[in-house]
């Protein structure tokens, strides 16, 4: 039960960074950067998806002295803590200033994220090979339901909690009698608290927790050998094609709907509401699914959730299609909620279904190994159509800026508009509204593309 308890916490750090990568930091983006540009950013959670291509290098370089898995987990945690200190101490100036002329580029503010992600992707390497032999082989299928639940966990509290906390209308919605300019929770203070939270963790692990002797069973280039001889095996290479096209059917669901909804209005506030109610259905799943997952066999049980997510992206067009021209009204945000709880259901259902699978195969010889590889084409699967999906919304989307005859002209922020141009990117929709302009859409990319990707899926 303690070393349970381990891997959660152990997965739980990793849901700190990613929660915020993957999905806050875009949110708060959105009022900035146009679809393509946060395309851009959506590669800062590449590394997740490529570690397979160190993952033999963390299995086999380790110092005796430490342990097998802490002598990768150890320094990593010490560096992922460091980088959320520098980060959070000019956070909110960059977040305000990114792609503007005055500011970092978006690629810059990217890369800070890309060195985040690449830690906690590195960590979970030594992370799931350290599950295999952390439990035992009666209960490594639990492997899974722990990295759910941790994960889970991490990034719901840097995702919707800190969404919520984050956000002005929530707070003054919720906690304040009196309405003020700022959330309860900035992201810079978030990152700071997180930053040394993984300093005092990772000195804990260092002085309470020894690990099995072990030896070296096999060098670098043994462990590369050995993983080209699992990938030429026929069973992996269709288990490969299958994850790496398998999730573009929920792409534009995924990447695009919540967006979408706070582009139509919806409000962050509502947003971090939904995804709040969200979590206990999404724990409560995780830790059935990891039963259903022994009950009955893992790709079975993907099969089910792969077709409920295909019905979940359909659903999510529709409530888009369907916001009330009046505005949030109570019965849609209730329909909202539905939708993004079955939407989390089904994803849950196909994660711990796979990752169960994975555990069952993996050789626990060079089980880091063989976990990442699978992790990674299944990861990339969900992460490499993002970037083309938001350029191609960008691409579909026909907007025009006309020209406000009743424009307030003491209360314009940027030159006045006098003729009509294309608006259809975020930035020229900021001039629009800053000149007094009126953005009328023609044609929304999101629901071409939806169709697009839930055809092919």
């Amino acid at each position: 039960q303690r070393n349970f308890g381990l891997l959660v916490l152990l997965y739980f750090l990793q849901g700190i960074p990613l929660g915020l990568a993957t999905g806050s930091v875009p949110f708060l983006l959105k009022n900035h950067l146009s679809y393509s540009e946060i395309g851009v950013f959506s590669l800062a959670s590449y590394p997740y998806s490529l570690k397979l291509f160190w993952s033999p290098i963390v299995d086999a370089v380790w110092s005796p002295k430490l342990g097998r898995r802490k002598s990768w987990i150890l320094p990593i945690q010490l560096l992922s803590g460091i980088g959320m200190l520098l980060l959070g101490s000019h956070a909110e100036e960059m977040m305000q200033t990114t792609g503007k002329p005055d500011g970092p580029s978006v690629w810059a503010f990217t890369g800070w994220w890309f060195f985040l992600v690449l830690m906690c992707a590195t960590q979970d390497i030594a992370v799931d090979g350290w599950a295999l032999t952390l439990l035992t082989p009666g209960n490594v299928s639990y492997a899974s339901t722990a990295q759910t639940v941790g994960l889970t966990a991490g990034q719901f509290l840097s995702y919707t909690v800190f969404l919520a906390f984050n956000s002005k209308d929530f707070a003054n919605r919720w906690f304040r009698s009196e309405p003020l300019d700022t959330g309860l929770i900035s992201l810079s203070g978030y990152l700071t608290f997180w930053g040394w939270s993984y300093i005092a963790v990772t000195l804990g692990l260092f002085l309470f927790k020894r690990e099995e002797r072990t030896h070296n069973e096999d060098g670098i280039w043994d462990v590369y050998k050995i993983m080209w001889g699992v990938l030429k095996l026929r069973n992996i290479q269709s288990i490969i094609l299958v994850h790496l096209i398998a999730k573009i059917g929920f792409q534009a669901n995924d990447g695009v709907t919540s967006l979408k909804l706070l582009d139509k209005g919806f409000g962050t506030d509502n947003m971090a509401l939904t995804v709040l109610i969200d979590f206990p259905f999404e724990i409560g799943v995780g830790y059935y699914a990891g039963k259903w997952s022994q009950q009955f066999t893992p790709m079975r049980l993907w099969c089910w959730g792969f077709m409920g997510r295909l019905l979940a992206a359909v659903l999510a067009q529709l409530t888009v299609a369907a916001f009330p021209a009046e505005g949030v009204t109570t019965g849609y945000l209730l329909v909202v909620i539905a939708q993004h709880v079955f939407s989390t259901f089904t994803n849950t259902i196909m994660f711990v279904a796979v990752a169960a699978f994975h555990a069952r195969i993996a050789d626990p010889v060079i089980g880091g190994t063989y976990m990442t590889l699978l992790a990674t084409v299944c990861n990339l699967g969900g992460t490499f159509p993002r970037y083309f999906v938001l350029r191609m919304v960008d691409a579909f989307t026909s907007a025009t800026c006309f020209p406000n005859p009743a424009a307030d002209l003491a209360k314009l922020k940027g030159p006045l508009v006098t003729e009509p141009f294309s608006c259809s990117v975020q930035s020229e929709k900021e001039r629009c509204v800053a000149g007094g302009g009126i953005c009328e859409m023609q044609r929304d990319g999101y629901h071409f593309v939806n169709i697009l990707c839930v055809v092919f899926g």
